[in-house]
C-alpha cells in the first residue's frame, strides 16, 4: 500500500490549508489517483489496523440498498450512527440510489407512475451482455435527492472496464476524501466489490483506479498519519469469496486471509 502512504506524504508537503464543512479545518490537494491491482493482493492497510467486518458489513449494507442504520449494521459497526436520525435513518443515500434510483414513466397525460432502478443489477447484465460498453457506470450523485441525504456522497460514482484478456477493473470518482479515516475504508470496500462482481461475471478482478477530487488530511488527523509514515508496509492479504450468486453473498460467505497490519491508530471523527 506503498500508493496510499505516498499520497499522504504528497499532501502534507503539498497541500493548501483550507477551511471545512465541519470547521476542523483541512490541508487539501486537489485531483490525485492511485491505482492497485488485486493480483498482487487485497488493498488492505498495514501500516495501521482496517476494520475488513465494517468494510464488509457497510458494503452488503449498501448493496442491500438499506438507508437505515437499524438494518443490520449498528450493531456491528458505529460507521454511521453520526448521521443517522432518532430512527437511524439517513434518507436516500448510497444504498437506495445503487438499487433504486427513481423514475417516473408516464401513465397517460399529466399522469405518472414512480418506479426505480436498480443500478447495481444493471451494469452486471451490461458486463455480460455487452462488456465493450463505455457505459458501465453506476451513480450516486443524485441531484434531486441530495438535500434529502443525511450525507452526500462522498465516493459518487464508479464505471467498470473489461479488458480483451477477460480482466475487469474498476474506476472510482470520489469528490471527497477524508485520507486518514475515510479512505482506507473505501479502497477496501470497491477492491471487494470489483471482486464480487468479477465473480458473478466469469471475469479476472484486475486494477481498482482511485481517482480524488478534494483530496483532504483533517488538521487533527496530522500527528497520527506522519506516524503511519514511519511504518513499512507489509505483505498484503487476500480474501476469498464463496460460490455464490452475486445477490445471495452473505457476510459469512467471505474469508480473509494473512492479514498481518501494525498498531492502531485513533482519528476523531469530524461531523
Amino acid at each position: 500500500m506503498k500508493q496510499y502512504l505516498d499520497l499522504i506524504k504528497y499532501i502534507l508537503e503539498n497541500g493548501e490549508r483550507k477551511d471545512d464543512r465541519t470547521g476542523t479545518g483541512t490541508i487539501s490537494v486537489f485531483g490525485l489517483q492511485a491505482r492497485y491491482n488485486l493480483q498482487e493482493g487485497f488493498p488492505l492497510l498495514t501500516t495501521k489496523k482496517v476494520k475488513f467486518d465494517g468494510v464488509l458489513r457497510e458494503l452488503l449494507w449498501f448493496l442491500r440498498g438499506s438507508t437505515n442504520i437499524n438494518d443490520d449494521l449498528a450493531q456491528y459497526t458505529p460507521i454511521w450512527n453520526a448521521w443517522a436520525d432518532e430512527n437511524g435513518e439517513l434518507g436516500p443515500i448510497y444504498g437506495y440510489q445503487w438499487r433504486k434510483w427513481p423514475r417516473y414513466e408516464s401513465a397517460g397525460e399529466n399522469t405518472y407512475i414512480k418506479g426505480h432502478i436498480d443500478q447495481i443489477q444493471n451494469v452486471i447484465d451490461q458486463i455480460k451482455g455487452n462488456p465493450d460498453s463505455r457505459r458501465l457506470i453506476v451513480s450516486a450523485w443524485n441531484v434531486s435527492d441530495l438535500d434529502k441525504m443525511a450525507l452526500p456522497p462522498c465516493h459518487m460514482m464508479f464505471q467498470f472496464y473489461v479488458s480483451s484478456s477477460g480482466r475487469l477493473d474498476l474506476q472510482l470518482y470520489q469528490r471527497s476524501a477524508d485520507m486518514a479515516l475515510g479512505v482506507p475504508f473505501n479502497i477496501a470496500s470497491y477492491a471487494l466489490l470489483l471482486m464480487m462482481v468479477a465473480k458473478e461475471c466469469k471475469l479476472t478482478p484486475g486494477v481498482f483506479i482511485h481517482t480524488l477530487g478534494d483530496a483532504h488530511i483533517y488538521l487533527d488527523h496530522i500527528e497520527g498519519l506522519e506516524k503511519q509514515l514511519q511504518r513499512t508496509p507489509g505483505k498484503l492479504p487476500s480474501v476469498t469469496i464463496a460460490d455464490k450468486p452475486f445477490f445471495d453473498l452473505r457476510y459469512e460467505d467471505f474469508q480473509l486471509h494473512d492479514y498481518v497490519h501494525q498498531g492502531f491508530i485513533k482519528f476523531p471523527v469530524s461531523v
